[in-house]
């Protein structure tokens, strides 16, 4: 993970860090993933990443590279694998998502196709539901599309990046009412898990230093384990990774 810059010295810019930080702590609904998480100041948010990611706790800091802890990292890869080893042996029912599909969707499937073939259900609700996305070309639709039973976001003939957590409440609102398929594990980034903890379903999801929120979610008590790392590095990068997880879970074929 060092050398491949998911953990260590990362290319998330400090200065995104403080921006997304303050978003954060400000209301701001796109950097808050669907989570309600009540009244934060930039000050203690600033203090939480230095203490759950590793980022500077400099606030004068203001550009530049940041960190992520590596050793943090790992912490969350082992808390993250003994929920899929619970979810495997009880084999439960799960949501595997993710908006980070140019880095973070091989990790997904990977675990998607590990939990699948422990015998749980990887549910796959609300498929093709769209919804209209502000852009700076005006308004586009985007669809829930599904690869290999992981949730992503499409739309002209796109993946795409997304920190809504619309899609993800449109998911367990086809869900709701039905218990037989409610989930019992979610396991995603960005506003798929933060509506995910939101709705009090167990989350376990990655995000990159500068997605404060999910790591707020874990100080509230909403999100189960918030794996710090940079969620867009080559997507090959992530295989030793996903090898780390799968097999601390007991789930390597």
């Amino acid at each position: 993970m060092l050398r491949t810059y998911i953990a260590g010295e990362v290319a998330t810019p400090r200065q995104s860090n403080l921006r997304n930080l303050r978003k954060m702590a400000a209301g701001d609904p796109y950097y808050q993933f669907g989570l309600k998480l009540g009244e934060w100041s930039f000050e203690a948010g600033l203090e939480m990443m230095a203490r759950l990611v590793g980022i500077s706790p400099d606030p004068g800091h203001f550009y530049g590279d940041d960190t992520i802890d590596v050793e943090l990292t790992l912490d969350g890869l082992d808390a993250m694998a003994g929920h899929l080893a619970r979810a495997a042996e009880a084999k439960s029912k799960v949501i595997v998502a993710t908006g980070h599909p140019t880095g973070l969707l091989p990790v997904h499937v990977a675990v998607a196709a590990a939990l699948r073939a422990a015998g749980c259900m990887v549910l796959t609700p609300a498929e093709g539901w769209k919804y209209e996305v502000p852009t700076p070309d005006g308004p586009r639709e985007r669809k829930i599309r599904y690869f290999e039973d992981v949730a992503v976001l499409s739309g002209g003939g796109s993946l795409h990046h997304t920190h809504d957590s619309a899609p993800m409440e449109e998911m367990l609102a086809n869900l709701a009412g039905e218990s037989r398929h409610w989930p019992d594990l979610v396991i995603a980034d960005h506003g798929w898990a933060g509506a995910a903890g939101e709705a009090g379903i167990t989350t376990v999801g990655f995000a990159d230093c500068n997605d404060p929120a999910l790591f707020a979610g874990h100080v509230v008590g909403k999100i189960d384990v918030a794996v710090p790392l940079d969620d867009n590095v080559l997507p090959r990068h992530y295989a030793p990774l996903t090898g780390y997880l799968l097999g601390r879970a007991g789930l390597l074929a």
